[in-house]
């Protein structure tokens, strides 16, 4: 366990191109995709936002559109300079936040988690605190929906296929946090979109939501 918890966190939040993301929710209607996209994004971010523990919050994005909305709600929004992949962007993301704040930690965030309540993300990040890496594992339990590092510590991310197991064998630390059901819950499918509305979506998700499920089909 890391000797002093006493610190606060940036937190790294990727936006892929609206265009470019969820593919696997095409069954909702691919010309309203995008504005799902943008807003699990937004309801994620707000999240982190209102968190208390998470003093700064970063978003790395080439979506203009998404870029632009981001901020409004209180991100600092950071072009995807390496352009290679979720994991680089993150990296690239870190370095910029311990360029800027060298004595806080930082936590990469995924951007699809429509049901995440600050305080949730609260909870992860001071259990977090008291391990040099750790990580949420999301609802299934194959991938990861965060992963921090703290000040003092190499931040390897590693997200992806199977990336529960790549952070636990790269020495993270798993987090087994009762009441965070937000934070488990990322949205790849229509199934995943109708599993994180039982918890409550955010205020921009929750319309959009609505209308598409009443149209997908049940099971995929």
């Amino acid at each position: 366990m890391a000797d002093n918890a006493a610190f606060t966190w940036s937190v790294v939040i990727p936006v892929k191109v609206l265009t470019q993301a969820k593919s696997r929710l095409g069954l909702l209607g691919d010309g309203r995709r995008a504005g799902l996209a943008l807003a699990m994004a937004a309801d994620t971010v707000t999240a982190a936002v209102e968190c208390q523990e998470a003093t700064h919050v970063i978003v790395i994005t080439d979506d203009q559109v998404a870029g632009e909305a981001l901020a409004r709600i209180g991100a600092l929004v950071v072009p995807d300079e390496p352009a290679d992949g979720l994991n680089a962007a993150l990296r690239h993301g870190a370095a910029y936040a311990r360029e800027r704040w060298p004595d806080s930690g930082v936590a990469a965030l995924s951007a699809d988690l429509p049901a995440l309540r600050p305080a949730q993300l609260g909870q992860a990040l001071r259990a977090a605190a008291a391990w040099p890496t750790a990580f949420v594992a999301d609802a299934p339990g194959d991938g990861t929906t965060m992963y921090a590092a703290g000040p003092a510590a190499a931040f390897a991310p590693a997200f992806g296929i199977a990336s529960r197991a790549r952070h636990a064998a790269g020495g993270a630390a798993e987090l087994d946090l009762a009441g965070v059901p937000g934070l488990r819950r990322d949205v790849d499918t229509p199934e995943d979109l109708r599993a994180a509305a039982a918890f409550g979506l955010g205020p921009n998700t929750a319309p959009i939501a609505a209308d598409l499920l009443r149209c997908a089909p049940r099971g995929r």
